[in-house]
């Protein structure tokens, strides 16, 4: 590793000391449901129950404690953030008394808005700008400018991924004594959780035991390793709000560089949806897309990899919107393949509907149905939900449509469609 872009242990373990002023070490849980899932020890770093829920707190308050001590007092701190830096951001200028600008992309759940506002108090404005973070970065950089105000990177800064490696070290002290992880999974947004974890650990890890999780829709690191520079992505998925970044950071990508692309793995957005509700039902662990992102990279592996090993996943944040609930819960229904969509072309007499519902299952339940019957037509269309108990049981419906001579289109993974119509 290039030590250059490497934390260091001593002001790595200042920061821990300093953030100790703001709340206690976040718990390391084995998680029973999880190693039983994945007949492993399966530990969960709960950087959801930070005081902002989560782990961005870290980086913003030693970013801005050593501002203070240079004697920054008199400037017009400002950020971007998609939710989470932002409300660490302004945590961190209520509890230094001084004056912050917030830009945040007009897509971030109000959720976060609301909180980003509670933590702040009188301190801080809010700016919505953008559909996306680096467009809202952007405008943050240009406000900078306009007003010499001073910037407070979400990841691209030395103070702020030596205050992420702060969960690094909490992790080396909570462990059982003799223990050391096998595989510690990190979810990657713009890389500064990553780079300070990997940086203080890399004189205790080898790099195999290193793995990433990103978006399947905002790719940044792995599609950067793959070309050995730093690529900026054309275009994001944004479900993952709090890791859909189109550009890893200049210097989080210096201290990840050395990493094989293999060891990022693509998690789909609707994947994380069936951890997020598994965790939600199970263990009544609420988590944001991000914050089930490591959790749900674990699925992508091969299970006799993961077996008898120790696992740590960090739970990078738990600051959810219950209102995407029901998107959660389509999207991971999808996913697990016991829901689906279908445009059925029925004939137009006398019992045909009647004839439909009949090739249905016992356990097939319709979610949806349209019918639009129009004069002077053999046939109509229908747009139809249909939700089951097993994945298995599409393969007998789909077998009797077709012996039926029934015309049906599966819209299913058809995303055009699906987002216009569903």
């Amino acid at each position: 590793m290039n030590r250059k872009t490497a934390v260091k242990d001593a002001d790595v373990n200042a920061a821990l000391d300093a953030v100790r002023e703001l709340f206690a070490p976040t718990p390391l849980q084995l998680n029973e449901y999880l190693s039983k899932l994945y007949d492993a020890n399966v530990y969960l770093k709960r950087e959801d129950l930070t005081p902002v829920r989560s782990y961005k707190v870290r980086g913003a308050y030693n970013f801005f404690r050593k501002a203070m001590a240079a004697g920054q007092t008199d400037k017009v701190f400002i950020c971007a953030s998609a939710g989470n830096h932002a409300q660490g951001f302004a945590f961190a200028c209520r509890h230094f008394g001084v004056k912050g600008v917030v830009f945040m992309p007009v897509t971030t759940p109000q959720q976060k808005i609301d909180k980003t506002r509670a933590f702040g108090g009188p301190f801080i404005s809010i700016r919505l700008i953008g559909d996306i973070f680096d467009q809202c970065y952007r405008a943050a950089q240009a406000y900078v400018d306009e007003v010499d105000g001073f910037m407070v990177p979400p990841f691209d800064h030395e103070d702020i991924m030596e205050g992420q490696a702060t969960v690094a070290a909490e992790i080396i002290a909570q462990l059982p004594d003799g223990i050391t992880p096998d595989l510690l999974v990190l979810p990657v947004g713009g890389g500064g959780l990553s780079a300070g974890i990997t940086s203080f650990l890399s004189d205790r890890l080898p790099p195999e035991s290193f793995l990433f999780a990103e978006p399947l829709g905002a790719p940044s690191l792995r599609r950067s390793l793959e070309k050995g520079e730093i690529v900026t992505l054309p275009r994001v998925d944004n479900f993952v709000d709090g890791a859909a970044v189109a550009r890893i950071g200049t210097l989080p990508f210096a201290a990840l560089k050395h990493f094989a692309p293999e060891q990022v793995r693509l998690v789909p957005e609707n994947a994380i949806c069936c951890t997020m509700t598994d965790m939600l039902n199970t263990e009544g662990v609420v988590l944001e897309p991000a914050g089930a992102l490591a959790i749900a990279a674990l699925d992508l592996a091969d299970r006799q990899d993961l077996k008898g090993k120790t696992i740590v996943c960090i739970v990078s944040g738990g600051n959810f919107d219950f209102e995407r609930l029901p998107d959660v819960k389509e999207r991971a229904m999808r996913y697990r393949g016991v829901k689906k969509y279908f445009i059925l072309r029925l004939p137009q007499r006398p019992g045909a509907l009647r004839d439909f519902l009949n090739l249905l299952g016992p356990e097939d339940d319709i979610s949806r149905f349209e019918y639009l019957k129009k004069s002077a037509r053999n046939f109509g269309s229908i747009l139809i939900g249909i939700e089951t108990s097993s994945r298995e049981n599409f393969t007998g419906l789909i077998e009797r449509f077709e012996t039926a001579g029934l015309g049906y289109e599966d819209i299913t993974e058809n995303e055009i469609l699906a987002n216009l119509i569903i």
